[in-house]
């Protein structure tokens, strides 16, 4: 561990140390401020904030620690960082040799909301985190694996595993087990997970032996798939890097909204995987993962991304969803939050505790829902998947000011419709394939500039890392300057005294 302590940057170095100080941990020298006073004698512990210290000093606090769980806790936290510098650095350099399942690695990291569904809680106690070296074999291993999680909700508003399924590119079963839920469950929600609580008796594999037999999976480099995966990492507390996301490599043209698997297997697979209503399977949802990838694999990944958006029924388009309000307003206030003349919808939450909650105000027809979104007093902006949505502020019952965000059920602006299927059977001399290609080139040449961008807002960061190591110097410099004029001052007097 010392050896990769002293190759870490000063950025991780940083935040590792705030993360120990967050948790009270202390190492032979006490915690961090007591292993200053005895660092540094001249200043001590004046200058406590890690990022105003040099590496020396971080990486020296952070070898005081001996205790065998604040070393597992330090060594996780260093992986992850150490991932996420391959990982960036892989985002940016396309090689010419590149493999498919490379490429849509690649694709599923530059989605702009990879950085979002992706940041997981790695450092929290219970997580595991797997190794990426340096070594170029690790990142060009074509191995590949599809997950998918069944998770039933807990009493402290948590989610729990209940299922795992794995299967491999041959779509061969590699795991299908049932998991013995870590907390006392609430809703089994049997009629989503297809799971009931006769299933979980006598089940004993913990969450724990799921988490061990993915790591044996998952070792050199192993590409994980699955569909919106960041959901399924979540419950099996399991921060992998290489992923493909079938609902981050397949997409809306112009539209970042995800696609739903069921979607994405009628286009592309010409198959549903279960009718509107039915449970979910997570064996059937894995397999259908791993043929998405294959086949986007084998018509050729630059050929086959773009999808026909799927058609929103009127009777969704007649709503709007009115989410984050707080949970002491009470559902009738809304009227007066929202124009025109609607239904409220108060809707299920998934958590059973929290600040917030959500309704839909549902309308005769999308005409009067899009007027009284029109009129609805606030900023407008967009959420992650392009739809438009306002911030409005009122005042409350009680007579606070409260705000919720009212939102469309969809863009504004329709995609351009460019059907997978076709491209999958092969019209490369069709329009709609013509159109894919300028579209691509347009897409490279946006990707360069935001290249280009990230380029700049590294130097940026560069150039202010030096500029508070040079007012950490500067600082420095003031307090001898400061501790000298008054020993000259002292001098002085003792030289007068003397005098008289």
């Amino acid at each position: 561990m010392d050896q990769k302590l002293d190759t870490l940057e000063k950025k991780a170095l940083v935040e590792i140390v705030k993360l120990v100080q967050k948790r009270g941990m202390q190492g032979t020298a006490g915690g961090w401020k007591d292993f200053l006073k005895s660092y540094d004698k001249k200043f001590g512990c004046s200058i406590s904030d890690p990022a105003r210290r040099s590496n020396e000093a971080l990486v020296s606090f952070l070898k005081t620690f001996t205790k065998e769980d604040d070393l597992k806790f330090i060594a996780k936290v260093m992986q992850s960082h150490l991932n996420r510098e391959v990982l960036e650095q892989f985002k940016t350099v396309s090689p010419d040799d590149e493999s498919p399942e490379q490429r849509l690695v690649r694709l599923t990291l530059q989605h702009p909301q990879y950085p979002l569904c992706y940041m997981f809680p790695s450092c929290n106690e219970g997580w595991v985190v797997t190794k990426l070296g340096k070594n170029s074999k690790v990142m060009t291993s074509n191995m590949m694996y599809a997950v998918d999680c069944e998770m039933v909700l807990c009493e402290d508003g948590s989610e729990g595993l209940v299922r795992v399924c794995v299967v491999d590119r041959n779509l061969e079963v590699k795991l299908d087990e049932l998991v013995k839920p870590e907390k006392v469950v609430a809703d089994h929600r049997s009629e989503i997970t297809g799971v009931t609580a006769e299933d979980l008796v006598g089940v004993t594999y913990s969450l724990g032996d799921i988490q061990k037999r993915m790591k044996k999976l998952l070792s050199h480099g192993t590409i994980l798939v699955g569909h919106s995966l960041n959901n399924d990492l979540q419950a099996l507390k399991l921060d992998h890097p290489r992923v493909i996301d079938t609902s981050l490599i397949f997409k809306y043209s112009n539209d970042y909204r995800r696609p739903s698997l069921n979607n994405l297997c009628k286009f592309v697979l010409g198959y549903e995987v279960r009718k509107e209503g039915a449970p979910h399977n997570c064996l059937d949802d894995a397999l259908a993962a791993m043929k998405l990838v294959l086949a986007i694999i084998e018509r050729g990944v630059d050929n086959a991304i773009q999808l026909v958006q799927e058609d929103v029924p009127e009777s969704e388009r007649s709503k709007l969803l009115l989410h984050r309000i707080p949970t002491n307003v009470h559902s009738e206030e809304l009227r007066k939050v929202i124009p025109g003349h609607f239904t409220i919808e108060v809707k299920p939450s998934r958590k059973a505790q929290g600040d917030n909650y959500s309704a839909f105000a549902i309308f005769t027809n999308p005409q009067e829902a899009n007027q009284a979104f029109e009129n609805a007093k606030g900023n407008q902006d967009k959420d992650s998947y392009g739809r438009p949505q306002k911030l409005v502020e009122f005042q409350s019952n009680v007579g606070e000011i409260a705000s919720l965000y009212v939102r469309k059920m969809v863009c504004d602006e329709p995609p351009n419709q460019i059907l997978v299927k076709r491209a999958l059977q092969g019209e490369e001399n069709s329009g709609e394939f013509k159109k894919l290609k300028t579209q691509q080139v347009d897409k490279e040449k946006r990707m360069a500039n935001i290249n280009q961008c990230e380029d700049h807002l590294k130097e940026i960061e560069k150039l202010k890392v030096e500029l508070r190591e040079k007012d950490f110097q500067i600082s420095m410099q003031d307090k001898i300057i400061s501790d000298l004029q008054k020993k000259v001052e002292e001098m002085k007097k003792s030289k007068k005294n003397r005098a008289k």
